[in-house]
């Protein structure tokens, strides 16, 4: 048995795979930051504790506090 192909549907509202790679990632701690804000609201969802499933770990709070390098330019001094 052939399974039937999926028909893409565009949802009022959603976001497409080409808008979502044009913009730049958000980085952990805006995921953070958002979820408070929905749990402050009344979401019902709760932050994760740390060592449980699918929370952040250590090493990737770390990385996240770092600030991130500048890309070096190209262009070159007049002189």
């Amino acid at each position: 048995m052939v399974a039937p192909p999926k028909l893409l549907v565009s949802v009022p509202g959603s976001v497409s795979v080409r808008s979502m790679a044009s913009k730049p990632k958000k980085g952990l701690w805006d995921n953070i930051h958002a979820k408070r804000k929905r749990i402050k609201a009344g979401s019902g969802e709760r932050m994760r504790k740390p060592g449980e499933k699918g929370a952040p770990t250590a090493k990737a709070l770390r990385e996240s506090a770092k600030p991130k390098a500048k890309p070096k330019s190209k262009s070159k001094r007049k002189k």
